[in-house]
This record gives C-alpha cells, structure tokens and sequence, in this order.
C-alpha cells in the first residue's frame, strides 16, 4: 500500500511512535523562557547552533523594561551558541521570516502553534511547546506520533472579491474547530495550481485552528517557481495512500466568509453579518500581513479617507515587505487613507502591544484567532476575514462585502458551533476534589492563561503562574485547586496557542489528572512534557455528573465514578517514562 507525505517523513505508518531529529527549532521571544528550562535540564551548549531559528518580534519592540531585559538575555544567547539563524526585532514575523529557511522535505517544529504555515514550502511542520524546545536542544530530536491524514481536494478556481482567507474559514466552518484534530492536512487537487505561495501560507497557517498537526502542500511548478534554484525533488504521497478521509471543495462555490465571536469556527457568510458597525481593524500577523494582502488593502483605500474614530492597524509581516510596500507606494496610500502603519510584529494580534481594543469595541481583523480576550481586552468582540473585507469594512464604518456585486448566501454547513460558557461568580464548580467542566468545549489556552501574561510570567516560574490560572474564565480556580483535584472538561480540551503555561500551572498545583472528551494536540504533548496526567476518555465525562465521587487507580489503569470502574487506555513506554519522572525535564536532567 503507498504512503502519504507523514508516513514518508517519518518512515512509519499512521499511529506509530517515532524520534527524529528536525531540520529546524523556531522559537521566538519565548526562547528566554526555554533556556531557563534548558539550563534545568543540565544544558550547557545546545547540540546542534544550526537547527535553530530564533526570532524576537512577539512583543516586538518590547513595551516594558522587562521584556527588554528578556530580549538582552536572547541576544547573549544566541551569540554565546553560535546560532547563525538570528533575527532581531523589526525583521519581521517568524512565520513569515521561516520562508527564508524552510525547503521541500524538511522537518519544522516551532514553539509556536502556527508553525504550520511552513508546509506551503512542501515541509512537515509542527507547533510544540517550550520544555519540548529545550529538550531538543538538550538532545538533538524529539518523540513524534505519525499523524492519521485528512486528504482536501480543491477544484476550480476562486472568483474576484473572495481569498484564501475565505477557503481557510470554509474548511474550518464545514469540519470544526477540531475537525482535523491530530491530523496532517495534504492538499491536492487542479485548485492547488491557482494558488499563490502566498495564499497557500494562509491556508497552512490556519491549520492549527482545525486541530491539525500540520498542512501540506505538493512540491510543483508554482513551488518551484518561487525557489528557483533552491528547490529539490521534495516528497508527496503516494497515488495509493490511504486517507483517514477524503474532502472535495469547489473553489469556485466559496464566497467571503468571518469567523464571528468568540470563536473561529462560528463561521458565517458576510452577507449574514453586513451592516455590523465596527471601531478597529487590523490587517498583518502571520496569517495576512504578506504583500499581496497589503496591496489589496491599498487597492480599496486609495484615495478615500476612513470614517472619524476608526482605527485602521497595518503590520506588515516583515521588514522585506514593509520597504517593499514602501517603494511601491502602498505604505503612502494606507496612511494617506488614515490607517496606522506598526512595526512587523504579533502584538496586536494576541494583545501585548499596540491595539488593545476598548470595552464594547468590535474589530475586524486578518488574524487567526477570536478567542474572548484575545487581543488582550475581554470586553471586545472581534471577527476574522480577508484583508478586502477588512479594508472595505474599515473604510464603511460596518462589515461589509467586498465583492462588487455582493451576494445574500449563507454559510451552508450546519454543523453545531462553538458556544462560549461563562461561569459567574459564585457558581461553584468544584465538588468532592473534581472541577465539572463537563459541558464546556474549547477551553482554550487564552482562558486558561492570559495571553498578555505570556512574557510576563515565564513558564519556567510555575509558581508565578498558578495565581492567573483560568482567570477570565473560573475566577475560583486558582485560590481553589488543591493537589489531587482532578479536572473533568468536554472536547477539543487546550485548543489555541501553543503557551505551555497552563500544563506548568497545572501540574506545579499537582492536579492529579486531567480527563476530557479530547484535547489538542500541542496541550497534550505539554502535558505529557509536564508530567501531568491526561486521559482522553468521552465515556468517562459522559457518565460523570457533578457531585460524584471519582478515584482512581493508575498503576492498574482504571478511574472510578461512585462503585463504576472505567478502563483507561496506557501510554506508550517512553511517554510514561516521563510521566514517572515528573516531567521531561527531570527525564532529561537524570539521563
């Protein structure tokens, strides 16, 4: 039988467990945080200066003096290990900046959950987490569960006025949020030859907001027509691979879509949704910020003014197109219109630098992700769209369609969205040591971990994380969890960024174990890295109702709820090992 692009990567069919050594370890600001668990581990020098990538541009110039102290730690760093594949603040996004670096066939891994994007280059490319960067540079490789593959096969070609943001929603609103969950992504198809590089880093990109360990595409003309001289052969599947499942879009039947609040896969066609007025608008991070999408931004603005108070933020996604933008005049036109050109950075995006939205303000963004609080103020709502449709929406004032005859379609999947829980003071979730958040799905890593704490609090201070744990979401949690408790939570438990501080939180409080419907993919590798024990178990929160007494017995592999014994699946040997030592660094310090 023939192999899909993973199972020839890894050299392993779906399902296996392997260890590998990547071509390339992204980290980003995070890395200060990383060589304080390095040097924990017992690093000294890491194994190999040329596997890394490291990139300062998440709080991009820092916006405080600690941050900056942060940066000054980096820069030591990477001089004192010789790491050659240094960018400092201003060169850009480390998504965007990875084009530079990732080539057919290689294997990424990147402390940052879209690191995906780099599969437009014909590359295996994954988020990990941040003990599991240091771990790699202690030992050169890693532990890799060859993924299941989703095959999308995308016919046709898209009309005007619609954009490979549009096909990112589209897929993410027809299978869910974790729809892909685990999963790698190969695309294929006549409609992957109409699409840019540009349009298929978008695509990649938002794999992660499927679930998906990775996205991939082909190795052919347009590929090669970008590298030049610089491509090699790559990899693909094989005719007879098989697939864990088959889709077929038309390109040609998609139109422009928003992810509405709270959450990316509330997906709705704009025509449902125009006429919602808004205050700010972004357009950049590393979804949208390339120059193509600059362009089309200037296209619609030049030469007309925005509405008073709106707020139009522009971050390009490099320091390259920044001064190509420049020279070609699109930086004149974009301000001439009243947008305000950043810096080529992230921090609008998750909310650690300019832009932080005000109470009650609704934003249209190019971004990828509309988590409550993502942009770092809770009281905001945000949609996600194409760079036209934010561009046109912000020089309405309202969301508006950006094709020249809008239509009145509707988003035709009906699939169940995701709806956001509030829990409000005073509704106690906890019960005989259990937290029931049994009906909750999509606890993302935003509610449990602020994200502009993220470079504030380290995620090798565990203690200084556990007092903002769930803050935001259960206000009662972080004074209420006691060792031993045990987590009950529903599906797609830890999707969003790749911030391992929830897991560090979590097991520094010795949360006995976590036991969800399913979970994302990086926050399980995190907890195993943090020897925090998650059980995926649907029939376990099924029969679970608040007020039971649940215990447990993890040598034999079984949980009890009330006089009910539940079997747990065992992990594999090399994960427990971990497990055992209390998390990856302690495996790794004691050898």
């Amino acid at each position: 039988m023939g192999k899909t692009f993973v199972e020839k990567i890894f050299g392993a069919p779906a399902g296996s467990i392997v260890f590998h050594k990547p071509d390339l370890i992204l980290t980003h600001d995070n890395t200060s945080s990383i060589k304080n668990t390095f040097n924990k581990m017992g690093g000294t020098k890491v194994v190999d200066p040329d596997q890394l990538l490291v990139v300062l541009d998440h709080n991009a110039p820092p916006t405080e003096a600690k941050l900056a102290t942060q940066y000054q730690t980096i820069r030591h760093f990477v001089e004192d290990q010789k790491v050659k594949k240094f960018y400092d603040v201003g060169s850009g996004i480390c998504h965007q900046i990875m084009a530079n670096h990732a080539r057919p066939g290689m294997v990424i891994v990147g402390s940052d959950s879209h690191t995906s994007t780099a599969g437009a280059f014909n590359a295996m490319a994954a988020g990990i987490d941040r003990t599991e960067s240091a771990g790699i540079w202690r030992r050169g490789e890693t532990w890799f569960r060859v993924p299941e593959t989703l095959k999308i096969v995308l016919h046709g070609k898209l009309k005007e006025g619609v954009y490979a943001k549009d096909v990112s929603l589209w897929i993410i609103g027809m299978i869910g949020s974790d729809g892909a969950n685990y999963m790698s992504i190969e695309y294929h198809g006549e409609g992957v030859k109409t699409l840019s590089i540009s349009e298929r880093m978008t695509i990649a990109n938002l794999a992660s907001e499927m679930g998906a360990k990775n996205a991939v595409f082909p190795p052919d003309g347009v590929l090669a027509e970008f590298l030049g001289k610089e491509m090699n052969a790559g990899v693909w599947s094989d005719a007879d691979a098989k697939y864990e499942k088959t889709i077929e879009i038309n390109l040609d039947e998609i139109f422009p879509l928003v992810a509405a609040p709270h959450h990316v896969d509330n997906v709705k066609a704009v025509a449902e949704v125009k006429g919602v007025k808004i205050q700010q608008a972004m357009i950049g991070t590393c979804t949208n910020g390339r120059i193509d999408d600059l362009r089309i931004a200037a296209q619609i603005l030049d030469g007309k003014t925005l509405p008073f108070g709106m707020q139009l933020l522009v971050a390009p996604a490099s320091k390259e197109i920044y001064l190509q933008a420049i020279e070609e005049g699109i930086i004149t036109k974009l301000m001439n219109a009243g947008a305000i050109i950043l810096g080529s950075s992230c921090g609008p995006c998750l909310g650690t630098g300019q832009g932080i939205p005000a109470d009650g303000t609704t934003v249209i963004s190019t971004a990828n992700r509309n988590f409550k609080g993502r942009m770092g103020n809770k009281d905001a709502q945000i949609y996600l769209a194409s760079p036209a449709c934010v561009a046109l929406s912000a020089l309405k004032g309202e969301i508006t369609d950006p094709r020249a005859n809008p239509g009145n379609e509707k988003f035709p999947f009906a699939k169940p969205q995701s709806v956001t829980v509030d829990i409000k003071p005073g509704d106690n979730r906890k019960m005989k040591g259990v937290w029931n958040y049994s009906d909750v799905d999509n606890l993302n890593t935003d509610q449990m971990f602020a994200g502009n704490l993220t470079y504030n609090v380290l995620s090798s201070d565990a203690p200084a994380i556990l007092p903002h744990l769930f803050k935001g979401f259960d206000d009662q949690f972080a004074e209420n969890v006691k060792a031993g408790d045990i987590i009950i939570a529903g599906d797609n438990f830890g999707c969003g960024s790749s911030r391992e501080h929830p897991a560090v939180g979590l097991a520094h409080a010795e949360v006995k174990a976590v036991i969800v419907k399913s979970v994302n993919r990086i926050f399980y590798r995190s907890c195993i890295n943090q020897g925090l024990l998650l059980i995926v178990s649907p029939e376990i929160v099924n029969a679970y109702h608040f007020g039971d007494t649940v215990t447990s017995d993890f040598t034999k592999g079984e949980i009890y709820i009330n006089d009910k014994v539940f079997k747990t699946p065992p992990l594999p040997e090399k994960l427990m090992e971990i497990i055992r030592h209390k998390g990856l660094v302690n495996a790794i310090a004691n050898g």
